[in-house]
């Protein structure tokens, strides 16, 4: 059997394959509830034959959301939106997972397809962002960002802890909190965005705090036996790669030391003027082997993994312990399927429900 569809255990849950369907916004919420597109889309993912579906960063205050078009977890009743979602990835045999986040900065924008930049000032679609310092993301995103004050960091540690219990309440089995991509948690970590003089600010320790601060509240009422993961950006391609990938070393060894079973490895995105190999497959996939050594932490990795036989090479040489497939999914819910086929998996059929694999076998 090829290393990418054999089990994979953490805690008490068992993905049926390494397969990942990473958080993917769809901006198609309504005061941060899904609706009936949310719940077409992610019955289809689950049942597609991926190991894991996770439901895209649903923000854990209102002013947490990216867009206005973004899902929220913030109260019971977008939780009890979401536990049908749950339940439908879960009975096309996935395992259903959710990313809980905080935009930050980057907060207030428009929908991708209608500028992906900030909503102007006056507009009542928008709203008032935050930051550890008030230190604008720049380009597009022009906003200034009012600093946190120390209420501010402990409400959204709080806020944080309150989603991953109605995340649980709701049915899902795999949590993500997002610190990474310049939003709330990754702005905290670099020294681009985070010029606090405070115990948040300053040093590596201090910008550290908030990060591991909300680990240990969201660990405190996420189940034990339930993974507890996150995605956070390791290296900016700034110019100053050496350093901030061995300072996010050494958090993730905190990370896991507070309860964190696995680590999604991704780009930092906490400033415009970088240069990030995008034309290169995989690119970050020894950034994440890096970290899988150095850390001691299972690690998944995404961007540019969606040829199999690459997908295959990661997991079979241990670089990575999941594979996240994103777009590729958009066009194919069943890439899994397609994956298995490509790379010789008897039975590839039996990844799907009978309704299509019977049928899908035969050809």
């Amino acid at each position: 059997m090829p290393a990418l569809f054999q089990a994979f255990q953490l805690k008490d849950v068992t993905l049926r394959n390494r397969v990942v369907v990473p958080p993917m916004c769809q901006y198609q919420a309504v005061d941060g509830l899904v609706n009936d597109w949310h719940q077409v889309h992610y019955a289809g993912l689950g049942r597609g034959g991926a190991g894991l579906v996770i439901v895209e960063a649903s923000a854990v205050s209102p002013e947490g959301r990216i867009t206005p078009g973004c899902t929220g977890i913030w109260s019971d009743r977008h939780a009890a939106a979401l536990a049908p979602i749950a339940a439908a990835i879960k009975a096309g045999g996935a395992v259903p997972g959710i990313q809980i986040a905080h935009a930050g900065r980057k907060a207030s924008a428009n929908l991708p397809w209608e500028g992906d930049d900030h909503i102007p000032e006056g507009d009542r679609r928008g709203w008032q962002t935050i930051a550890p310092s008030a230190i604008p993301f720049g380009e597009h995103l022009p906003k200034m960002p009012r600093a946190m004050t120390t209420d501010d960091i402990a409400r959204v540690r709080q806020d944080f802890a309150d989603a991953a219990r109605r995340a649980r309440d709701a049915g899902f089995e795999w949590l993500e909190l997002h610190f990474a991509h310049g939003y709330l948690g990754q702005s905290f970590f670099s020294p681009h965005s985070n010029q606090r003089q405070d115990q948040y600010g300053g040093n590596a320790d201090n910008r550290n705090r908030f990060l591991i601060e909300t680990l240990e509240a969201v660990r405190a009422v996420w189940p034990e036996h339930l993974p507890l993961t996150a995605r956070f950006g390791v290296i900016e391609y700034d110019g100053h790669d050496e350093q901030t990938l061995a300072d996010a070393i050494v958090l993730a060894r905190k990370f896991k030391d507070a309860g964190l079973d696995l680590l999604s490895v991704s780009v930092g995105f906490t400033v415009p003027d970088t240069h990030i190999p995008w034309k290169s497959r995989g690119f970050l996939v020894p950034v994440a082997e890096r970290v899988r050594r150095e850390a001691g932490l299972p690690v998944s990795s995404a961007w540019g993994l969606d040829d199999p036989a690459l997908a295959e090479r990661t997991i079979a040489q241990k670089q990575l312990d999941l594979v996240q497939v994103g777009k590729a999914h958009l066009a194919n819910p069943h890439w899994a399927f397609a994956a298995a086929r490509e790379l010789g998996q008897e039975h590839a059929a039996s990844l799907l429900p009978p309704s299509y694999g019977y049928w899908l076998q035969r050809y």
